[in-house]
């Protein structure tokens, strides 16, 4: 499938160094380039591209205005974005609004090839849903394939597939994989809607469990439920959520 992308970036080098690193990408056709905010607008409601390099500190607005401009635009199709920036203290707001990926510059061939494919995987999603008459999340995207937060100084790109459960702990969150745990401020209902709902499921008001790994649903002698994960970690389940994850579990 062939993928239409504008350049989105003031510095002309960069731009020309973005399209010389594209030519290696048969699926990417760049259909036009801009330099300031206000032509990335117009370009992309004219061009319609499913894909958008775009820098943040631009003249006029930056990135991240840019892209509430085109969600306004209701008779636009939201393209993927990808941004480009020297900057990496916007990486976790990028991804907050469901930025295919987030390349520091500079950045190697390898890293972009690695936010191409994403973006492909993504458009060709998207395309899937559409066929299947079902619908995405409430954001017109497929759900998040990883989670992007700041821990102790570091940017953690999280695949959800590696999260076994999830647990609410006042105004934060802590998310559980099989060898650590990240404490995020974030609330579980806004984190469940990004989650694929084949994958996970809510079995408690304060705990959401991965479904691969859940070795089994227990019913306590005091008529409680709990559901047992593979490593052997035990969380309290409530009656109203026992028939979900039965049912889930048969069908998977």
């Amino acid at each position: 499938m062939m993928i239409h992308a504008v350049l989105a970036d003031d510095e002309v080098l960069a731009r020309q160094k973005l399209r010389q690193l594209l030519r290696d990408e048969p699926e990417i056709e760049i259909v036009g380039e801009c330099a300031t905010a206000a032509e990335t607008i117009e370009l992309v409601q004219v061009a319609k591209p499913e894909l958008l390099f775009l820098d943040i500190r631009m003249p006029g607005m930056d990135g991240f205005d840019v892209v509430g401009a085109l969600a306004a635009d209701k008779s636009l199709t939201m393209p993927s974005i990808i941004f480009t920036t020297a900057y990496d203290q916007y990486a976790v707001r990028a991804f907050e609004i469901h930025a295919v990926d987030y390349l520091l510059k500079p950045f190697t061939t390898e890293r972009l090839r690695s936010a191409v494919r994403q973006a492909l995987e993504r458009t060709n999603a998207t395309e899937l849903v559409k066929g299947l008459g079902t619908g995405p999340d409430h954001n017109g995207t497929p759900y998040s394939t990883r989670i992007v937060f700041k821990s102790r100084g570091r940017i953690i790109f999280l695949p959800v597939s590696e999260i076994r459960w999830i647990g609410a702990e006042e105004n934060y969150v802590r998310i559980c994989t099989g060898t650590e745990n990240h404490l995020l401020r974030e609330t579980m209902v806004h984190l469940a809607v990004r989650l694929d709902p084949e994958m996970f499921l809510r079995v408690h008001r304060s705990s959401i469990v991965n479904l691969q790994y859940v070795k089994e649903v227990r019913n306590e002698l005091n008529g409680d439920f709990t559901v047992v994960l593979v490593n052997g970690q035990m969380l309290p389940m409530s009656r109203s959520y026992r028939s979900r994850i039965t049912e889930r579990m048969i069908r998977s």
